[in-house]
């Protein structure tokens, strides 16, 4: 990449000093510094081709594309999938957004929300993730020590204005919610309002969006309760949980959200509850796993790693503790047939992928 801006520098130039010579002479010192002049003018688009830019050519919402990756790759997660859809379509659909989209994402281990916000990035930015306008914070990386909040605060509030001083499409992903600092996260509430600017920067064009298992133990509670009752989880509506979801959340002190400000004046747009997964769903996420890496998707391979995943409650057993967050380590590397199939799981290549 650093060769081929090299060569477009050079020839640019190159280009700029034959435009320069090829006029006449008497108008050569003039028209010079005019052609030079555009020349210098054009070179920042010359090097936006090589290098992200905050323009649309690297950041351009690709709606269908979201949709795909949410109907195709996120599994038993329909009311995530229906709230991120509509949430992140309106506001980049919106020129003139109010307020930043916040969003909070909530549930058990392994059910989607990192999976989620790549998706969200990837259709936005061209460099997806890689995106350096796409800036993660995790929790116990970032924010280890509750004696430096202060500090915290004051190096979160700098990094988040320069970040979106240099471009207003900028995402955040806080991670590990539950394990920040309580507090720290209200230090940024300025620029989460409904304000046009803050200390002459707008935030409006950037996504916020915090991820948490905090508020996990209600949302299981209800997919439980739900399936007692003999109820398909599709029935659950956001209704079920938005409001005790808050609460749990709110009143949750252990999480980077208890008691915080976001919450009582109504920053956070939605919050977002990923439901516990079942055998089903795990299965799904092993046939996916198994196709993106060569191999051939085995039902039966699937199956006997859903069902080492169901782990609660533990009268019923019914949904998995850890989500898929482990999947990618249950499935080695080929070895013997699925017909062979012992402990641990393995797989075969498939020559037609």
């Amino acid at each position: 990449m650093e060769y081929r801006r090299k060569h477009a520098v050079l020839l640019w130039i190159l280009l700029c000093s034959c435009l320069a010579e090829a006029l006449e002479p008497i108008s050569t010192t003039i028209a010079a510094g005019i052609a030079l002049t555009g020349c210098f003018v054009g070179y920042p688009k010359i090097n936006c081709y090589f290098h992200e830019c905050c323009q649309p050519d690297w950041i351009s919402f690709n709606q269908t594309g979201l949709w795909v990756d949410l109907e195709r790759r996120l599994f038993g997660q329909h009311l995530a999938s229906r709230i991120i859809l509509k949430a992140v379509n309106r506001f980049m659909n919106n020129d003139n957004p109010k307020k930043p989209l916040v969003l909070s994402l909530h549930g058990p281990a392994g059910t989607g929300k990192n999976f989620v916000s790549k998706m969200i990035a990837d259709n936005i930015y061209k460099e997806g993730m890689d995106s350096k306008f796409v800036h993660v914070f995790i929790a116990t990386h970032h924010f280890q020590h509750v004696s430096q909040i202060e500090i915290y605060k004051t190096q979160l509030k700098q990094w988040i204005k320069g970040n979106v001083s240099n471009c207003e499409r900028s995402m955040f992903i806080f991670d590990e919610m539950d394990k920040m600092p309580p507090g720290l996260i209200d230090s940024i509430k300025p620029y989460l309002d409904y304000y046009d600017e803050v200390d002459g920067v707008s935030y409006r064009k950037a996504i916020f969006t915090f991820l948490s298992n905090a508020g996990g133990q209600c949302i299981v509670q209800t997919a439980l309760e739900f399936w007692k009752a003999g109820r398909d989880r599709e029935e659950i509506e956001l209704r079920d949980l938005e409001n005790a979801l808050s609460l749990s959340v709110f009143d949750d002190k252990s999480s980077g959200l208890w008691h915080s400000s976001l919450i009582e004046k109504h920053m956070v747009d939605f919050f977002v509850p990923f439901l516990p997964l079942e055998h089903e769903h795990v299965v799904q996420c092993a046939l996916a796993e198994m196709k993106a890496r060569g191999l051939k998707p085995y039902r039966c391979v699937a199956d006997q790693v859903a069902k080492d995943f169901m782990d609660f409650p533990k009268s019923e057993k019914i949904f998995s503790g850890k989500g898929c967050k482990t999947i990618i380590f249950t499935l080695q590397p080929p070895a013997l047939h699925p017909d062979q199939l012992h402990s641990p799981v393995l797989l075969v290549p498939d020559p037609h992928l």
